[in-house]
């Protein structure tokens, strides 16, 4: 059974950075999506960010490109996104997805695994 577990949300001032984890355990088959989505009030969920296998392709929403960096510990095989220049709209729940056959990384019924979440709130 995979588990995804997500951590390191917060809250912040307008311009502050907060950066996120997520691990997943269990046996998990390759090739494979690790991607983010929010969440905010009121609001559909929404792709953030995306890393596929061996982080040889990335991928960012409009919204976060320039501001949001996506990596992978090789070692761990923890995903990080680094937030920076928050804006009060990047206020939500951060959920972390897991994809077992690479597709399109923006579709949340393509993920097989989901986090509970990790809450991020950008004040102005």
């Amino acid at each position: 059974q995979v588990r995804v577990v997500e951590s390191g949300g917060g809250s912040v001032q307008a311009g502050g950075s907060l950066r996120l984890s997520c691990a997943a355990s269990g046996s998990v088959a390759s090739p494979r999506v690790i991607a983010w989505f929010r969440q905010g009030p009121r609001k559909e969920r929404e792709g953030v960010s995306a890393i596929y296998t061996g982080g040889e392709r990335t991928y960012y929403s409009d919204a976060v490109k320039g501001r949001f960096t996506i990596s992978q510990d090789s070692a761990t095989e923890t995903v990080y996104l680094q937030m920076n220049s928050l804006k009060p709209e990047d206020t939500g729940m951060y959920y972390c997805a897991l994809m077992i056959r690479a597709s399109d990384w923006l579709v949340p019924a393509a993920y097989d695994y989901w986090g509970q979440g990790t809450q991020v709130t950008v004040s102005s």
